[in-house]
């Protein structure tokens, strides 16, 4: 396929969700791409204008650099089905599973995958019943957030309803999840091919926004430093289970790995970030796929369905 033969290219970005910022950051690292390969590419912030404005405009072909509700849900990509447009990653059901934690590990339990045990917490749970069920410490959350938005670790039952009303002020669906002291690790996927593991190290040991994207000093090791037997059943587990939530095209899935060397999935991304300096394009450069490539390669993938 020619760069040419996209057709004009639509790059959406920014949108609605608590993900705004860090989508335009992405958007704006795909556009540059895009544009540096001779593709015909242009930014659509469907916060701003409404969808059938892409047909208007002639846009052939979708880049999703959108992050959480509202662009990584399901719900744009419905949008984009009934215009007939190809768009990058995962469909309307897969999109819309992976955003919602819970589901999630539903059907990842049943499939035999490991998960943290975990329960659905509302404004009437009880602290004892949630500790008693999961332990301390314990990860709280919203079930349909991203970039660890609303989340917290709570260390002492005391902290927990303060940590529910965190989560609920981001998603009426709060959900409580066992604590794993381990490794964290992420697997990026490319059509249907897992990448290299990268180990992430958060100098807290949490993984929040806050080492996401404030902090100076979250390491990132890829190559992870695993032995190979044990990275590629890591990759087949996360293949796995990327596969059962009907994920394409793309995307990641989050692992820990506990201090008994046990491989616990988290949750899985069907829009991750897109920077230079995210976690798909470096397990892609270690891959020998540079950015510019790698870009290329998830617009080459748009579908429609």
């Amino acid at each position: 396929m020619t760069h040419t033969s996209f057709g004009k290219v639509a790059v959406l970005l920014g949108g609605r969700s608590a993900e705004r910022e860090i989508s335009l950051q992405s958007g704006a690292a795909v556009l540059d791409a895009l544009c540096r390969q001779g593709v015909d590419a242009h930014p659509f912030d469907p916060a701003g204008q409404r969808m059938e404005v892409l047909l208007q405009q002639g846009f052939e072909r979708v880049h999703i650099a959108l992050h959480g509700r509202y662009g990584e849900d399901g719900t744009i990509q419905g949008a984009l089905e009934l215009m007939d447009l190809p768009y990058t990653g995962s469909g309307v059901m897969a999109s819309a599973l992976a955003m919602d934690k819970w589901r999630t590990k539903l059907l990842w339990e049943q499939a035999g995958i490991d998960t943290p045990r975990h329960v659905l917490m509302d404004a009437g749970s009880k602290t004892d019943a949630v500790v008693e069920a999961l332990g301390l410490p314990l990860i709280v959350k919203p079930a349909r957030e991203g970039s660890t938005i609303g989340l917290s670790k709570v260390v002492a039952a005391a902290d927990l309803p303060a940590a529910y009303e965190l989560a609920a002020r981001h998603d009426s669906m709060v959900l409580a999840e066992q604590y794993i002291a381990g490794m964290e690790l992420t697997v990026g996927i490319l059509e249907e091919t897992p990448l290299p593991l990268v180990r992430i190290r958060a100098a807290s040991g949490l993984y929040d926004y806050h080492a996401k994207y404030v902090a100076t000093d979250t390491r990132y090791d890829c190559p992870s430093g695993l032995p190979a037997t044990e990275e590629e059943a890591i990759q087949a587990q996360a293949l796995k289970a990327y596969r059962i939530l009907g994920c394409e095209g793309w995307g990641r899935v989050d692992v820990i790995r506990d201090e008994a060397g046990k491989a616990y999935l988290i949750e899985a991304n069907t829009s991750p970030g897109m920077t230079s300096h995210s976690l798909v394009p470096m397990a892609a450069k270690a891959a020998g796929i540079p950015f510019d490539r790698l870009v290329l390669r998830i617009l080459e993938l748009a579908h429609v369905g």
